[in-house]
């Protein structure tokens, strides 16, 4: 991530739930958490939609310690999806590290990795391949369409709620109950 133009709407350390008016199916039913949101753009990743390979396969490909660990890996969105990201709270420093929030961390260095694989590394994480990312107004234009429901994010539902729970808990802390929202659109 880069240094960009802030807007002071920001939705940077938000998450985003995928409305059933969201047209892409490689959405449906993601919570999205916001790492970078400017006038330029954004840049997230989908934290509930596992990928069929566990961390210590990845970590194994690379050749470091730690090819126990039955972890999942999540799908981070359509883009670049070979390229790692590990979000994790505040701790130990490594080489590639951004804070988007005061209580999280992105980290896309080799070094992290490492430190899981030793069991050196930060005492909560979230490992997601690929990411999502938006144009200059494409995430605003998606919003005024109603594609996606916006409310601040929290740790708790990002490092400590299962990740099949995750799209329910972020509903809850918005105020929607699940069964309430519709993939039909009405017409009076």
């Amino acid at each position: 991530m880069t240094a960009s133009k802030h807007s002071p709407h920001s939705l940077k350390h938000h998450f985003l739930v995928a409305s059933p008016y969201l047209a892409d199916p490689r959405f449906h039913g993601a919570v999205v958490y916001l790492c970078e949101h400017s006038d330029d753009g954004a840049l997230g990743l989908m934290i509930n939609q596992p990928l069929d390979i566990h961390l210590g396969e990845i970590l194994e490909q690379l050749d470091l310690q730690g090819g126990e660990l039955d972890l999942p890996v999540f799908s981070g969105g359509p883009v670049e999806q070979e390229r790692g990201f590990v979000l994790h709270p505040p701790g130990a420093s490594w080489q590639n590290t951004a804070e988007v929030a005061n209580d999280a961390m992105l980290t896309t260095s080799r070094d992290i990795l490492a430190s899981i694989g030793r069991n050196e590394g930060p005492p909560e994480f979230l490992m997601v391949l690929g990411y999502s990312g938006w144009g200059e107004g494409q995430l605003e234009e998606e919003l005024g369409s109603n594609a996606w429901l916006v409310c601040p994010a929290n740790t708790e539902i990002l490092f400590r709620t299962p990740w099949a729970d995750r799209y329910k808990a972020v509903l809850d802390l918005i105020g929607i109950d699940l069964n309430q929202l519709s993939e039909t659109v009405g017409h009076a």
